[in-house]
């Protein structure tokens, strides 16, 4: 059974779920934005079958307190999921983190790599200076409630139309990603988290599409896994990254299995099963 709980933090409180039936060093699982931990309840249950596994919502994402600061950076929320973890007395982890979450795992094993066993980056971009301006001024625009609820409908939209353009805010042909919507129900539980944190979630993005990856990431000396699924929209950036990061092992995401899910958890359970990660 996946649990839930609160963990007091700097900041307020921290939320997370943890599966915890198998015994070993937690994976420290962080999701992307704009949702919460429940963006990973398929891979918490994959991971939990052979390790114990913790998966907190990002500060002002989620259930989780908003940052007690404005502009918050990526460090900010790798300090915060640090501190998380020194409350609840884990002490050494291997990190998995998909998109921002990635950039929180680099961060974290930066800050504390003797207590970083190994770290997954799944799905980590890097951007052009003008597609980081362009992601600032329009990716994450201020949001809040009103008397006439437009508020609900743009944040259905927003979800919704990151799986059809990339970024979504420029919905032309030229933007369009070759996919199929995931299930509503999906879809419906991302929105809720999102309007949970309708008025900080922005700060995560900013934080992200400002985050200096290039500079960032050759300076990990943890092992270090860089994946994408061929269907990422930072799929194209793999090999750039991957030629970044010391000690590094790239793994393609999207084979003849049909199941990019189950394919990427035998590839991310071989890589921690390192004799040197045990």
């Amino acid at each position: 059974m996946i649990k839930r709980g609160f963990v007091d933090v700097p900041d307020g409180q921290m939320h997370y779920r943890m599966l915890r039936e198998q015994p070993g060093r937690f994976v420290v699982m962080l999701h992307s934005n704009p949702g919460s931990s429940a963006m990973l309840l398929p891979m918490i249950e994959r991971f939990g079958a052979f390790r114990p596994v913790i998966a907190p919502d990002t500060l002002g994402f989620g259930d989780s307190s908003a940052a007690r600061t404005d502009n918050p950076d990526i460090a900010y929320y790798a300090a915060a999921t640090l501190a998380a973890l020194d409350a609840l007395g884990i002490e050494k982890v291997d990190l998995y983190g998909n998109h921002t979450g990635a950039n929180i795992a680099v961060e974290m094993a930066l800050a504390q790599p003797d207590r970083v066993g190994s770290v997954i980056l799944d799905g980590i971009a890097l951007y052009s200076p003008e597609m980081r301006r362009d992601l600032l001024a329009n990716y994450a625009p201020p949001v809040m409630p009103d008397y006439d609820g437009r508020h609900l409908m743009w944040t259905w939209h927003f979800v919704r139309d990151q799986w059809l353009f990339w970024p979504w805010f420029h919905r032309d042909k030229a933007h369009r990603r070759d996919l199929s919507l995931p299930d509503p129900i999906y879809l419906n539980t991302v929105v809720l988290d999102v309007l949970k944190s309708v008025g900080t979630f922005q700060r995560g993005y900013h934080a992200s599409f400002a985050y200096p990856k290039e500079e960032r990431l050759p300076l990990l000396r943890v092992p270090t896994m860089v994946a994408s699924a061929r269907t990422d929209i930072f799929f194209p950036e793999l090999d750039q990254v991957a030629a970044l990061v010391p000690n590094v092992r790239k793994v393609i995401i999207g084979g003849e299995s049909g199941d990019e899910m189950d394919e990427a958890v035998a590839s991310f359970r071989e890589f921690l099963g390192r004799p040197n990660s045990a």
